[in-house]
């Protein structure tokens, strides 16, 4: 029988996607993503519970297809791009919660702030590509305070309604390759 070695697996960014989702004025929601990403799943392939993650984001990649939104969370109200350009996290640890679903655990990092986060990880499975490539899904989600991390700018309405909630929902799709 062949046991699989541990490697590690980069994301594919062609076939990964990492958006953000807030609410604005308590009645809409903006979504965000990431354009320029990096990050890896160290694994042997099967048992994700002793696997190790790693991600950053460029801040300055950041687009809502607004570029006066965006040029508002690059500055120093929110992301501060230039001090701070990149966002990070790190897992701790990854439980199984059964019918490949886990909570990965690990320490987001935003403007140089770092607070201990669960992320709900849905493996999606893996597959050989036609090239002979081996690939494996997983949809990654959660909520954070952004406050929690520094990006403080708020604002109300005059009617009392906040602008931008506090409360920001990560959603990724991510496709690692095995190097």
């Amino acid at each position: 029988m062949e046991t699989n070695q541990i490697t590690k697996w980069a994301i594919d960014p062609t076939h990964s996607e990492v958006l953000f989702k807030v609410k604005h004025l308590v009645i809409s929601t903006v979504t965000g993503k990431f354009e320029k990403f990096d990050g890896h799943v160290t694994w042997d392939g099967e048992d994700l519970a002793q696997a190790e993650a790693a991600f950053s984001a460029d801040v300055v990649s950041i687009d809502t297809g607004v570029a006066d939104r965006d040029g508002h969370l690059k500055s120093d109200d929110f992301f501060n791009a230039a001090s701070y350009p990149q966002l990070t996290f790190k897992s701790s640890s990854i439980k199984s919660k059964g019918d490949d679903t886990y909570v990965m655990t690990g320490d987001l990092t935003i403007r140089d702030v770092t607070k201990q986060v669960e992320l709900e990880v849905v493996h999606g499975g893996n597959v050989t590509d036609p090239y002979g490539q081996h690939k494996a899904g997983f949809e990654i989600n959660g909520k954070i305070n952004r406050k929690d991390f520094g990006l403080k700018w708020s604002a109300v309405t005059e009617a009392g309604s906040v602008v931008v909630s506090d409360m920001v929902t990560l959603s990724l799709s991510i496709q690692v390759v095995k190097s």
